[in-house]
């Protein structure tokens, strides 16, 4: 199987791309979220970096997560192995700009919320359609009432539905809808990022994210042992995954 990720300098050294290349799905699996972290290791340090440009391969920039995988057999390593890259993420120095075309949904949602700037599809499609599954989106609980308001989040988070790229910008979720998301990305760094000084672009997102970062960091701990410690030991939560993997309809018990 090819490698789930493709992870390349442009710009002489200046800019980090990044591209989730398992399509159509693109699942945010242990294989992808352990090659998005080491890249991310990798290059953020650099000295000479002032972006990164997040995307993805295929028609779609990720179905979301691997249900397998939110089972009770492999769930806290994944949750735990998720939540560090979620935090790595919004606590990177250099601006990090999501380009998302067609379905943007659970875990690829989250992903993508933690970037500095979305550019999207105005047919994109994002939405946490985790309560569908009879669970919560735990990393999308603590990041979007920050982004958007809790009013806002909250409809998506328990609602489950997707929303259009320019729905998305109307709510402030959304930095620009663009036909070609990646080039809008591209031309963004190229015009605002890349004649900066590097040194200083780094005071400049420290400046603007640290409260912001510091709160994410806690809220999602504090929600991590919520999902593990008490939803995954009730009937539903188990219910809805077994039933999304066995393609039947959940028998809900309400406990």
């Amino acid at each position: 199987m090819n490698a789930p990720l493709k992870v390349w300098l442009e710009a002489e050294g200046r800019l980090l791309r990044l591209r989730l290349s398992r399509p159509k799905a693109n699942l945010i699996d242990a294989e992808m979220i352990a090659a998005l972290d080491r890249a991310l290791a990798e290059h953020l340090g650099k000295e000479s970096l002032g972006g990164v440009v997040l995307d993805a391969e295929g028609p779609h920039f990720s179905f979301g997560a691997s249900v397998e995988e939110h089972l009770p057999a492999q769930c806290a390593a994944m949750l735990r192995g998720i939540h560090r890259l979620i935090v790595r993420l919004v606590e990177s120095p250099v601006p990090v700009l999501v380009a998302v075309r067609g379905q943007c949904l659970g875990g690829g949602l989250e992903l993508a919320l933690t970037g500095h700037l979305i550019f999207a599809a105005p047919d994109a499609s994002l939405g946490q359609p985790e309560m569908k599954l009879g669970v919560f989106a735990p990393a999308a609980s603590c990041l979007l009432p920050e982004l958007i308001g809790p009013g806002r989040a909250i409809d998506l988070l328990l609602s489950g539905r997707s929303i259009s790229g320019g729905e998305a910008a109307s709510i402030g979720l959304v930095h620009e809808v663009a036909a070609d998301p990646e080039h809008a990305a591209l031309a963004y760094f190229e015009e605002f990022l890349g004649p900066k000084s590097a040194s200083s672009l780094r005071y400049a997102v420290r400046a603007a994210r640290s409260d912001y970062a510091a709160r994410i960091k806690a809220k999602i701990e504090t929600v991590e042992r919520l999902y593990l410690d008490e939803l995954m030991h009730t009937h539903d939560a188990v219910e809805g995954l077994q039933a999304f993997v066995g393609k039947r309809a959940a028998q809900w018990k309400h406990h």
